[in-house]
């Protein structure tokens, strides 16, 4: 039996801080990380869960206190919607579509993969969805959903694989998504438009950057009304979720996250129509980029490494299965669909992400990607309001027809 110690909230915050350190100095000593912009989230994440790990199988439990990290991802996506101007929409609200498209496809051929390796190893065929759209696009609130219903329906026990197998997910996505990206930034001599280096919000006040490295011209008023704003489409949020939870109205039920997204649409479109009130890019770029950092840090550092050990060695197989396939589907498809220019190589690093992992950990990989090779805001536009809202319904939906299928 594992000796469990229960760590503090603010000790778990500075870990949490500490990780994304750990990370930044690995990247800046390691130049095969730098080269194919590997996160440092996932870089300082998979050391302190290494060592964790090291410690369970020692019989010592960490046992973190993360409060925050709902809150931290929720004010994420308020300044994703924030960010979507009507402007901006107007600009490039098409790729959503055209994106969607493109994720719904591979949604289909994910699982068609997972089911049919799965049969041909001699396994159930709803394995094949654990390891496929579930939990891969769906990460691990999907994949503890569908495992209740497999149990209650089919009298199958797929909890713990379904947890493994978005962990495993998550980790690769975070991993695939850069090198990808940069390959075809490589191969194509794809530029930003907004160009290299410099202080972009010099020249374009109302655009997001989500770079870490970014010089932004913020002061405590502008910091201040921005979190406002930002805690207020948190706490919306929440309320409406939980005002939705009480009213048996199924469509209207979908994660926080996506309210906070569509909060931030709201608000900052009605303060740019009526003229009142100017969000601060800038805050909003800084308060986004600490939120996403450390948000991610705490979702990586409580990884139960462990759990991927368990996995039995043909279920493992489709998961690497799944991962190849996704970086050459990005690489060929997604690119070329959504343009073939810089914007595409950022969104089909996006792709690697969410397609594997979740909506932040494509953010995450673009964020990487920027950093180095300048702005993208039609990818965070186009990325995160399909991950967050409209890839579930559709993986919903498409799940459904291969579950009568099976059946």
């Amino acid at each position: 039996m594992n000796t469990v110690y229960a760590i503090g909230e603010l000790e778990s915050f500075l870990i949490a801080i500490l990780v994304l350190f750990i990370g930044h100095s690995v990247n800046r000593h390691v130049a095969l990380f730098r080269k194919y912009n590997i996160p440092e989230p996932i870089v300082g994440g998979l050391i302190v869960a290494a060592v964790i790990t090291v410690l369970h199988f020692n019989k010592i439990s960490l046992q973190f206190t993360l409060s925050m990290q709902n809150t931290l991802m929720l004010m994420f996506f308020s300044t994703v919607g924030l960010a979507a101007s009507y402007k901006q929409l107007l600009k490039g609200g098409s790729k959503v579509f055209v994106f969607l498209g493109v994720a719904s496809l591979y949604i289909v051929i994910q699982n068609a993969v997972g089911v049919s390796v799965a049969t041909m190893l001699g396994l159930e065929p709803l394995m094949g969805l654990i390891a496929g759209s579930i939990t891969l696009s769906g990460g691990h609130g999907t994949g503890a959903a569908w495992a209740q219903t497999f149990s209650e329906n089919y009298g199958i026990n797929t909890l713990e694989f379904a947890m493994a197998a978005a962990t495993f997910g998550l980790v690769m996505g975070g991993i695939i998504g850069g090198p990808v990206a940069q390959r075809l930034i490589n191969k194509n001599g794809l530029e930003s438009s907004y160009g290299i280096g410099g202080n972009h919000h010099t020249d374009h006040p109302d655009l997001l950057t989500y770079d870490q490295l970014e010089e932004d011209r913020v002061t405590a008023k502008s910091i201040l009304e921005v979190l406002f704003i930002l805690l207020l489409c948190v706490a919306s949020a929440k309320w409406i979720g939980g005002l939705v939870k009480t009213m048996d109205v199924s469509w209207l039920k979908m994660p926080d996250f996506v309210y906070a997204l569509f909060l931030g649409v709201v608000i900052t479109n009605i303060t740019e129509l009526s003229r009142g009130y100017k969000i601060k890019a800038e805050s909003v770029d800084v308060l986004g980029t600490v939120s996403l950092s450390l948000f991610l840090a705490m979702a990586l550092m409580n990884l139960k490494l462990w759990e991927i050990f368990d996995l039995a060695v043909p279920l493992l197989i489709i998961l690497l299965l799944q991962t190849v396939i996704l970086a050459a589907f990005a690489y060929f498809v997604t690119f070329k669909v959504m343009g073939s220019n810089y914007d595409a190589a950022v969104i089909a690093g996006g792709h690697c992400g969410f397609g594997m992992g979740a909506t932040p950990t494509a953010v995450m990989n673009m964020g990487a990607l920027v950093s180095r090779t300048g702005p993208s805001p039609q990818a965070f536009m186009v990325v995160p309001i399909v991950g967050a809202f409209f890839i579930d319904i559709v993986n919903a939906i498409i799940l459904q027809g291969y579950l009568s299928f099976i059946g």
